[in-house]
């Protein structure tokens, strides 16, 4: 039996061996089959680039609150109406201060009562431990007095509590804006009644305001919190803003491949506007020896962009590369390529791996010295 399985595996191992062979003479063939044809051959070139840093986003205020109400009652006054200026504590909206204001009195009474409970306590305590040390008055009467003490000390302390309760809502019931700004929106009309938590209105500061943006992973080395950068906006096209960056994410995020940035400008007649689409300006980057192709080389494929580079046999080599920004027709090629290669540029939509050409300049005249010696003088032998 075990002899039998040895002799049925081995046709199936010759089997595998045979289709790969094939599969791997297949490709060959292909390249071999395709008919040579011209191609437009260009070298690579290496030059200095000069590149804007641009990136769009929008403005933002620096500080955006919404005020709640701390304390429940009647709306019973509005100072302000929205797109009004506000300064820092500038009241702006009360809710019923006289009934806070009788709230306050009675728990000063309630302050004063618990401090006289105490004071009494603390007369008879003291009686107490006077008879107690002449053996007149029976110790349980002692601890009785000191436990009476204890009591309306501690009632004191909350009385004190609820005094400091009431305080707090008399501030609390004139609502004061919190910083300069402006009334973005009003959520309510005098007369109407609110609880505790109840959004009144919206503030925003617009001076300054800020500019949000997001910068490529790239370019994220090029930009630090201090430096000047120039944002514009379509409102004003013709206008350039100045802002200074204030915040830089400390990290990439990891979807987007792009990392957050913030600046700062300055809006003392609050033209600019929380929600605007801007553009920020980083100025120019320039970068020496950049490696670049024609653009019409580089071929866009499920598994990314690729060209094709031509060998000293006059055949092609598919190589898949990472490109960067383009610039007059010309692409930066960021990997996959040397200085000394040539791609083919033209021609090249149907070629495969190993294709053979005939390379040809702009001009349709031959290209010269990319032949190797060893094939210049005759048909060049198939690679096997």
């Amino acid at each position: 039996m075990r002899d039998t399985t040895r002799r049925s595996a081995r046709p199936c191992r010759a089997l595998l061996c045979a289709t790969a062979i094939a599969v791997g003479c297949g490709e060959a063939e292909i390249a071999e089959q395709t008919p040579v044809r011209a191609a437009l051959v260009t070298p690579v070139t290496v030059r200095d680039l000069e590149e804007r840093i641009e990136a769009s986003g929008q403005l933002l205020a620096k500080y955006r609150a919404e005020v709640a109400a701390q304390v429940s009652g009647e709306v019973t006054q509005i100072l302000v109406e929205e797109g009004d200026a506000v300064s820092q504590d500038q009241i702006v909206l009360e809710i019923d201060p006289e009934k806070r204001d009788l709230e306050l009195d009675a728990a000063r009474a309630r302050v004063g009562e618990a401090s006289a409970s105490v004071a009494e306590r603390q007369r008879e305590l003291v009686r107490m431990q006077a008879l107690a040390a002449q053996e007149i008055a029976a110790s349980t009467r002692l601890e009785a007095a000191e436990t009476a003490l204890s009591t309306a000390q501690s009632r004191l302390a909350a009385a004190r509590a609820e005094l400091g309760t009431a305080e707090r809502a008399v501030r609390d019931a004139t609502v004061r804006a919190r910083f300069a700004g402006s009334i973005a929106r009003r959520y309510v009309s005098r007369g109407e009644f609110v609880a505790a938590g109840q959004k009144l209105f919206e503030l925003v500061s617009l001076d300054p305001i800020e500019v949000e943006f997001h910068l490529p992973e790239m370019d994220s080395s090029r930009v630090r919190t201090g430096i000047e950068i120039e944002v514009t906006v379509a409102p004003y096209p013709d206008e350039v803003f100045d802002a200074v960056v204030d915040m830089v994410s400390p990290t990439i995020d990891s979807r987007t491949r792009t990392l957050r940035v913030k600046a700062l400008l300055a809006n003392p007649d609050r033209r600019l506007r929380p929600g605007l689409f801007a553009r920020a300006n980083l100025g120019i980057a320039k970068r020496s020896n950049v490696i670049t192709v024609p653009e019409e080389a580089v071929l866009r494929r499920a598994d990314g962009a690729i060209v094709f580079r031509l060998l000293p046999d006059n055949r092609v080599e598919r190589i898949a590369i990472e490109t960067g920004s383009v610039r007059d027709g010309w692409i930066e090629i960021r990997s996959g390529l040397a200085a000394t290669d040539s791609v083919i540029s033209r021609g090249h939509a149907d070629l495969v791996d190993g294709a053979r050409v005939m390379p040809r300049a702009a001009d349709g005249s031959p290209v010269e010295g990319l032949t190797t010696p060893a094939v210049a003088g005759g048909e060049p032998e198939a690679s096997s």
